[in-house]
């Protein structure tokens, strides 16, 4: 007998996407279905490129055919995504860009712009279209990070405006307000300058269309931050600390801030940074030189998860300095923490658009 493609379906509809509780089928994640005598090809179509979860749904859905069907089908599946968005881009500038990610800390000095810059590349390496502001207005890092010095965005004129055309870099769409001022200077700026720069960063960049906007945000809570909200729907934001009590309790102001009734803006998780260093002589051997698993309560303390432990290592801090993210190493000792990152800041994301109202722009008066 024939295999139909109904018959296919509803074997498929046996598979549950992990994350959103539902089968492949009712989230129309099946596509291109074709059946030959013996063999029965169809794609699924991932909410992210980035799915830490795709080979075991890969496995599951041939598991479903052959279980269902027979075990001597061949079962080819072809994995394919498509971001997930509940952004309103008519409403807000950036509106090609289907999810802003916000990465703050309570303090500076925890490589919050180094996580950033990282999550940005490691994104992109999954095929995903990013782009990174650089919105640390007073202490901009990104030229150094991405070896950008001495490079300006190009402008371009478009219905009569002028664009800046975001740099190019390692499969990341960059700008910063670092392009446009003198490195050696320190940037004397009152609240309302700073906000206006940002703001045209958003405004006048052109950004088209991208799967992931990674924000770095100054290290506390201020006025860049209410720019933010009040500018843009953003989708989630990441917390960078480290495990040192007065990191951590900085950080836990910056997820109340983000959870305070007239923001109310969801937090994606909590990245640990620093967690341990291990001497590369020593291969097995963890030293917990700023407190041991610190931000793993603070994830329980608000109920959201711990995205990430970024180990201490000399040449994370060697590679921002020559301009080349640690996460294009691959011989990196941390080369898979920062893709396990990037893999589930992205889940996270698939979650929180498929249960979550869309995020609204904050009015504070």
């Amino acid at each position: 007998m024939k295999v139909t493609e109904k018959q296919v379906l509803d074997a498929l509809s046996n598979v549950m996407e992990p994350d959103l509780k539902k089968d492949l089928v009712t989230l129309n994640m099946i596509s291109d279905i074709k059946i030959e005598e013996n063999s029965v090809e169809f794609s699924v179509i991932l909410t992210t490129p980035a799915c830490p979860l795709k080979e075991s749904i890969k496995r599951a859905c041939i598991n479903a055919v052959n279980d269902n069907l027979g075990s001597e089908i061949n079962v080819i599946v072809n994995l394919t995504s498509r971001v997930t968005s509940n952004r309103k881009p008519a409403e807000t500038m950036l509106g090609g860009v289907k999810n802003i990610i916000a990465v703050a800390s309570g303090k500076g000095g925890v490589g919050k712009s180094t996580i950033a810059a990282n999550l940005a590349v490691a994104l992109a390496k999954t095929g995903a279209k990013v782009g990174l502001i650089d919105a640390d207005i007073y202490g901009p890092s990104v030229p150094i990070m991405f070896n950008l010095e001495n490079e300006q965005p190009e402008v371009i004129e478009e219905d009569g405006k002028s664009k800046l055309v975001p740099i190019l870099k390692y499969g990341v769409n960059l700008l910063s307000i670092g392009f446009f001022v003198d490195p050696s200077k320190a940037l004397v700026w009152r609240g309302p300058m700073a906000s206006g720069a940002l703001n045209q960063l958003f405004s006048d960049g052109k950004w088209g269309e991208l799967d992931y906007m990674v924000i770095d945000l100054p290290p506390g809570t201020g006025d860049i931050h209410l720019t933010l909200v009040q500018s843009l729907q953003v989708t989630g934001v990441v917390v960078v600390s480290t495990p040192q009590n007065v990191a951590m309790a900085d950080a836990r102001k910056a997820v109340n801030m983000f959870r305070e009734e007239k923001i109310n803006v969801p937090i994606l998780g909590i990245v640990e940074n620093m967690a341990y260093f291990t001497p590369a002589e020593l291969p097995d051997n963890k030293y917990y030189i700023f407190g041991k698993d610190g931000c793993s309560g603070l994830a329980k303390e608000f109920d959201i998860p711990l995205l990430g432990q970024i180990p201490i290592v000399q040449g994370i801090c060697e590679s921002g300095d020559k301009g080349s993210p640690i996460v294009l190493d691959e011989t990196s000792p941390v080369h898979d923490a920062f893709i396990k990152l990037a893999e589930n800041v992205a889940q996270q994301i698939s979650i929180r658009n498929n249960t979550m109202e869309p995020t609204k722009k904050v009015e504070i008066k």
